[in-house]
């Protein structure tokens, strides 16, 4: 299979911000390439360092990641490009904002896949590339995934809130709805710590297919339901958690929606919110009939926990 590494030529003050504009878009881990700063600080999947001799003193930085090629690709790339040129609304400069794409193949990708171990996220779960071997401590769930190069493998910081959010706050028998479900993953940790059905739904065609196949991997399609659809989008079934890490301005538009398919006393955790736009996301809440509940945060993203 050919994949396509995409670059993005950034400052370093917007790393940050276009390492989660990728994310959003289904990229699974990004490679950071930047001399001027201690990149052990950062919490990134992988940090290239290789080339932190030859390269120049300088206010830019590059961020990469990798996307399989389909039909799809150019309108995803042309939207990174839209984003990234929208980050100046948020006072942040974007640098030179330029987009390189480069093919790649399946040994390069196979190179990748030893910066991925298990990771051990609050009490219970444990998130396991497939490749991985690890044997399960007293107490702890399994959320077995094989990534591919298109989604997330909990390492990102919204990813981690929510999972810890899900094992606060799901109960046994709970109906769970997971909005831009990505890889799966939290869809799948939702059924590990004991929902009685999971609707897994997202509007990419190949998160989708990925989602159902990590499903099947971690023996779950009696609980998951793995659906292709815009966020809630005539969805008529009730849910008593709705878990969304998406980003800021489809969660305002969720806002809209939500009311309909959660239980009275139902809990939407939102998450994919970087700390510049948590009071238009406030703001879009009023008048949704939910309240607040609880707020999360870690590094430069927060998630906040509303209920009906």
């Amino acid at each position: 299979m050919k994949w396509v590494e995409i670059q993005v030529k950034t400052s370093k003050e917007a790393v940050d911000a276009v390492s989660n504009i990728l994310y959003e878009l289904g990229a699974n881990g990004v490679v950071i390439e930047d001399n001027d700063v201690d990149l052990t600080d950062f919490d990134w999947d992988y940090v290239d360092k290789d080339l932190e001799a030859s390269m120049q003193s300088s206010t830019d930085a590059t961020v990469k990641c990798y996307f399989s090629q389909s039909p799809s690709l150019p309108d995803k790339i042309n939207l990174i490009k839209e984003r990234v040129d929208k980050l100046i609304e948020y006072d942040l400069d974007k640098g030179p904002g330029t987009i390189d794409t480069v093919e790649v193949d399946d040994e390069e990708w196979s190179n990748w896949k030893k910066y991925y171990k298990p990771m051990k996220i609050g009490p219970e779960i444990v998130i396991k590339p497939q490749w991985e071997d690890y044997q399960a401590k007293e107490g702890e769930k399994i959320v077995e995934l094989d990534p591919g190069m298109a989604f997330g493998t909990g390492t990102h910081e919204t990813t981690y809130m929510c999972i810890n959010e899900l094992q606060k706050y799901i109960r046994p028998g709970m109906d769970v709805i997971d909005a831009g479900c990505g890889s799966g993953i939290l869809s799948i940790t939702a059924a590990r710590l004991g929902a009685g059905h999971v609707l897994a739904l997202d509007k990419d065609e190949l998160a989708v297919k990925v989602a159902g196949e990590n499903v099947r991997l971690n023996h779950l399609t009696d609980v998951v339901e793995v659906r292709e659809n815009n966020l809630l989008e005539g969805i008529d079934s009730d849910a008593d958690i709705i878990v969304a890490n998406i980003v800021a301005d489809v969660i305002i538009r969720l806002f809209k929606e939500v009311g309909n398919n959660l239980r009275m006393g139902g809990l939407l955790i939102a998450s994919g919110i970087i700390k510049e736009r948590l009071d238009d996301v406030m703001d879009g809440a009023a008048g949704s009939g939910l309240a607040l509940k609880e707020k999360a945060e870690m590094g430069d993203w927060v998630t906040l926990i509303f209920s009906k």
